[in-house]
């Protein structure tokens, strides 16, 4: 299928936009993916609402091989045939696979953990706390330093040497 017959297929429904995915096309109206369009087949978002109307018509979901595995995806149903040449019909079915994208959206931004804060989002007290410790370390690791300069430390062969040269 190619960009020109998809966009009249659509027509009916309103303006989408096809962005190229896997070996396919993703189509998506305002940021939301509700169809795939892969392997000559358009695959429909579902959910538990809409579904059953799949089931009916006799549709199955997204299948798929890999390393000699059957991979089934059933949030993606296959476009009932009869639905190419009805593009009123395919409107309506687009309209509920839009609006099962939709809730899966909501769905998932409702379960996503809230994020916690990074590195940049600190208060300023901690900042300050921060900046005191930082200080802190600098002045040991100098410290160190400096003690190390002025005593290197030498082995214990290089030690006996010494003290045999004194004698």
């Amino acid at each position: 299928m190619d960009r020109d017959f998809l966009q009249e297929l659509f027509s009916e429904f309103g303006p989408v936009v096809l962005r190229r995915m896997f070996s396919g096309y993703g189509v998506s109206v305002e940021g939301t993916n509700f169809a795939l369009v892969l392997r000559g087949s358009i695959y429909f978002r579902v959910d538990d609402q809409n579904r059953p109307q799949f089931a009916d018509e006799g549709s199955k979901p997204f299948q798929y091989d890999a390393r000699g595995k059957v991979v089934t995806i059933n949030s993606y149903w296959q476009l009932p045939d009869r639905l190419y040449d009805d593009p009123e019909e395919l409107a309506h079915w687009a309209r509920g696979s839009l609006a099962a994208a939709e809730r899966a959206a909501a769905s998932k931004r409702a379960r996503r953990p809230r994020a916690k804060p990074s590195k940049t989002d600190v208060t300023p007290a901690k900042k300050t706390i921060k900046k005191a410790v930082t200080k802190k370390v600098v002045k040991k690791a100098a410290k160190k330093a400096a003690k190390a300069a002025v005593k290197p430390r030498t082995s214990k062969d290089a030690r006996k040497r010494t003290a045999k040269a004194r004698r």
